[in-house]
């Protein structure tokens, strides 16, 4: 039996997944030709396929070293980023740049592989380089968005997104992240109505429909230009307790459209929004079965600005002071914690993880802040996250607040005693900047649609100063100039 036949039937044996007897004929093909590099890339595919990175690597390099074929490469840079060896990708660089120039997978994985190593700069020159070759590509498209975005360069994504939504007209997913991208840049006017395809819209509507199947049916949403001024109106949360901080603003607005309006925010909210009624009629804060619930068209609350028909500087309406505390609580608060003369400082540095680890900041870039002169910080840190509160107590007259705040009532009151908060991208920063308190908020390098690109400025609130990591994962640098500030 000839290489060739031997080689077809190993060939034959893994395309049926026969992996076993695959990589026998393989080795007996190689027993006869120690020098054919197509059963070395074979091998590789095989040990990819058994989740054995390592050896697929060394396999996959011994047919290169003997034929350097592109196909040969790519499927090694795919053993790479299987196994995250994205150094490995960019250690071939120049072999790529120089033997395969005109090859888009190739060059598509080492843009891959500096945007996995935060070098987005050099991922954007890959990327770009790609698609001169291939300027069809959707991924590539998508990707150099992302990384103009997170670069700063708000027009150059907005102008990719248009691209991909070219390439896949009506997908929702590249119409949700054009709607970013064009509120990005302010364009709410066109971007609103694309924001209208996130997903938390869609689970808002589906667990109240779940919860009143005959009225908070999709046919009894709220629709833009719709009269109802002689109904009544259910809003309801959707995302995080920030977003809903953040567009509870509207809710006078639509307020003014309809003869009564529920609001049903996240329990530790409910009691907020009693003290701030925001033209609400009636604040939900427990199940309600149907038969007694009463209520005629329905909307997720991040939808009312699309709906209320807000253009240009009117999606930044009420841009601070709409969140008041109770006055009784806050005095209570203020004799228990806060009856001195020092400069009083409220911080917190971790929101919810699940969605995103990158705001996090470690507790002890806060260390310099503390030891500025006149100043008595507070934590504000509640439930994860709370454990690292003792780096700072052990060592300095941190005052722990978090640990008695059960709900935003409480957290607004205790706020309300504070000369500044400093802070990450989290509820509390929504908070503080609704009620106008002065706060500077810690951004990561890749900041989130809503602060726009014009730091430190602010739209949505007037109190809120905005910091930004000079580099992904840098916080040292941010924290040096917002020390400077302090001082």
């Amino acid at each position: 039996m000839s290489v060739n036949e031997i080689i077809n039937m190993g060939f034959s044996l893994h395309k049926e997944g026969n992996l076993e007897d695959a990589e026998n004929k393989y080795n007996e093909a190689l027993k006869l030709d120690g020098g054919n590099a197509e059963v070395y890339n074979l091998m590789g595919v095989l040990k990819l396929q058994q989740e054995d990175v390592p050896a697929a690597i060394e396999w996959i390099e011994k047919a290169i070293a003997i034929n350097p074929n592109p196909y040969f490469y790519e499927t090694l840079f795919q053993a790479y980023i299987r196994g995250d060896f994205y150094n490995k990708i960019i250690e071939r660089e120049d072999e790529v740049l120089k033997r395969f120039p005109e090859n888009f997978s190739l060059l598509f994985n080492v843009a891959l592989a500096f945007k996995n190593l935060n070098r987005n700069r050099e991922a954007i020159k890959f990327y770009e380089k790609a698609l001169k070759i291939n300027p069809g590509s959707y991924s590539a498209w998508f990707n150099l968005a992302h990384l103009y975005s997170v670069e700063g360069e708000a027009k150059n994504a907005l102008s990719a997104m248009k691209i991909c939504s070219k390439i896949k007209p009506h997908d929702e997913d590249t119409e949700y992240f054009l709607g970013l991208a064009l509120m990005r840049v302010k364009d709410y006017d066109k971007g609103l109505k694309y924001f209208e395809k996130r997903l938390c819209r869609e689970t808002a509507i589906a667990l109240q429909n779940k919860t009143y199947p005959n009225k908070a049916s999709r046919e009894r949403l709220w629709k833009r230009g719709e009269n109802i001024k002689d109904k009544t109106l259910l809003v309801y949360y959707e995302a995080g307790f920030g977003d809903v901080i953040m567009y509870s603003r509207y809710l006078p607005l639509a307020a003014e459209k309809c003869k009564k309006l529920l609001f049903m925010p996240q329990k530790p909210l409910a009691p907020l929004y009693k003290d701030n009624p925001l033209g609400i009629d009636e604040v939900i804060d427990r199940f309600i079965p149907e038969s007694n619930m009463e209520f005629d068209v329905h909307t997720p609350l991040l939808s009312l600005p699309y709906i209320l028909g807000l253009k240009g500087d009117k999606v930044f309406a009420y841009s601070e002071g709409y969140i008041r505390p109770n006055k009784k609580m806050a005095e209570e608060y203020h004799e228990k914690f806060f009856n001195n003369d020092k400069i009083k400082v409220g911080i917190k540095w971790q929101g919810n993880t699940y969605y995103d680890k990158d705001r996090v900041i470690p507790t002890e870039a806060f260390f310099p802040l503390i030891e500025v002169d006149n100043t008595q910080y507070y934590s504000f840190q509640t439930f994860e996250g709370s454990e690292e509160v003792t780096k700072l107590t052990s060592r300095y007259n941190v005052i722990d607040i978090g640990k008695d705040l059960i709900d935003f009532q409480q957290t607004a009151a205790a706020l309300s005693n504070l000369d500044i908060v400093i802070c990450n991208d989290t509820s509390l920063a929504h908070l503080a900047g609704a009620m106008g308190i002065p706060c500077w908020v810690i951004l990561p390098y890749e900041v989130n649609w809503r602060w726009h690109d014009e730091l430190p400025k602010c739209v949505w609130y007037d109190s809120m100063r905005l910091f930004r990591q000079k580099a992904p994962g840098d916080w040292s640098g941010v924290f040096e100039e917002i020390l400077s500030e302090m001082r």
